[in-house]
């Protein structure tokens, strides 16, 4: 591996830090998913997290943010299977690197169809910390909305104006 944080990496680099980033991207939604609220608050714990105008960092504050912003069910999840494409990584050094992807998010309950209630994009920031990557930052950016009264613990009338 290159030993200089500066250095471009090279082409196995490239993979193997694209692959890290590519399961960072799919663990958090499926954390989501199955309402793993402290695995995500583990996953974003040194991260500067942004949902629309809100900004939260830190694992107790992520944790707290996810509690008390989503919607959970019956079942302990929110109902909801989050869908990441379009991903495209940038990788700025071999200790560094971005990434722009999508997200549709679909919800199903009784009495609400399944359904797309959300698409947006996901903006990230990684780094490479003591071996591992981990997320620097995320921006939720939400685009377009369906039905969300029964994920966000606000009315959408707050998020969408």
């Amino acid at each position: 591996m290159s030993t200089n944080a500066t250095l471009q990496p090279t082409a196995l680099e490239r993979l193997v830090i694209e692959s890290e980033i590519r399961r960072l991207l799919a663990t958090y939604v499926h954390n989501l998913d199955f309402g793993k609220i402290d695995a995500n608050a583990d996953l974003l714990a040194h991260a500067k997290l942004k949902v629309i105008d809100t900004f939260v960092s830190g694992r107790d504050d992520v944790a707290h943010f996810l509690k008390t912003n989503l919607q959970y069910h019956d079942d302990d999840t929110p109902r909801t299977w989050h869908s990441v494409s379009n991903v495209l990584i940038e990788i700025d050094t071999v200790t560094t690197a971005r990434s722009v992807s999508y997200f549709t998010v679909h919800q199903e309950l009784s009495g609400l169809p399944l359904q797309p209630i959300v698409t947006g994009r996901y903006l990230d920031t990684f780094e490479l910390h003591e071996g591992a990557w981990r997320f620097a930052s995320r921006e939720v950016d939400p685009r377009l909305f369906g039905d969300i009264s029964r994920h966000v613990a606000t009315t959408a009338e707050n998020i969408t104006s």
